[in-house]
């Protein structure tokens, strides 16, 4: 689900590397022209992209957390602008609250109220789905991930630290990989890691004879979308009635919680 990025990056030529390498990302100028202080600063923006070791756990774990809570307030207030219905709706429900009451206080506070429950619903869901998540796959990446025939996972390592995670899960009964759990440190964004785990998903994908690379989010910003599109994702479905573990779909949260579920592919070959 974390694939929430806001990332602006080069296109490469190709995408080197097969599931037990290491690979390194970075579009530096010709060394004939730089100095010995430029060459250093390009291997030092250099992304190292390497399968998931124990000792990342911690780190990986972190970078994931602190994605999917990004989501909250994003999913609660600027996914609202996706809910032409939900806007109507919370819009005539001001209008009765002034027409009950008749205060003009309480109207005016109204809309406060309706974001502030948003707000409650959207960390409460968003929370269960990111407690279930640390206690399934993320516990123990190596047993979902690591070991699996056709799955894997990597990390992003950027000045010896690592910044951002992806997956990839094989899926024998269509013969696909999803790419799952990217996600990328708040701090590094804007200098390709995220097109470049994606890449290495496909890469993957492409080693181990996947006839397509398929995934889903529910990322509110256009510029995780941009990101799939750039990378040769095409949509393939849209939901607005998607169930998140954890959800309750009782009343309120129906009213205070909506989600839209976006299905991508992209085909390798043909079966």
């Amino acid at each position: 689900m974390v694939c929430e990025t806001k990332i602006v990056a080069d296109e490469h030529d190709a995408i080197p590397g097969t599931k037990k390498e290491s690979i390194m990302w970075s579009s530096p100028p010709s060394s004939a022209a730089m100095n010995p202080s430029e060459a250093k600063d390009v291997r030092k923006d250099a992304v190292f992209i390497r399968e998931f070791e124990r000792g990342d756990q911690e780190e990986v774990r972190r970078i994931f957390y602190e994605g999917i809570m990004e989501r909250i307030p994003n999913t609660a207030f600027r996914g609202l602008r996706q809910q032409p219905k939900t806007q109507f709706l919370y819009a005539l429900l001001t209008v009765m609250c002034f027409f009950v009451t008749k205060s003009v206080t309480l109207t005016c506070c109204a809309p406060l109220i309706l974001m502030g429950a948003r707000y409650y619903y959207s960390r409460k869901v968003i929370q269960s789905y990111l407690d279930c998540a640390l206690h399934t796959d993320m516990a123990d990446i190596d047993a979902y991930y690591m070991k699996p025939t056709g799955s894997c996972f990597w990390v992003a390592v950027l000045d010896g630290r690592v910044v951002g995670i992806v997956a990839a899960q094989g899926r024998e009964d269509d013969n696909t990989v999803e790419l799952r759990r990217m996600s990328v440190d708040s701090h590094y964004r804007g200098k390709g890691i995220a097109k470049a785990l994606g890449r290495r998903v496909l890469e993957f994908a492409v080693r181990n004879n996947y006839a397509a690379v398929v995934l889903g989010t529910t990322a509110v910003k256009l510029a995780a979308h941009k990101l799939y599109e750039s990378l040769g994702f095409r949509r393939t479905g849209q939901s607005e009635d998607y169930r998140l573990p954890g959800m309750s779909r009782s009343p309120l949260e129906r009213l205070f919680f909506q989600i839209r579920y976006s299905r991508y592919r992209l085909q390798l070959r043909e079966e």
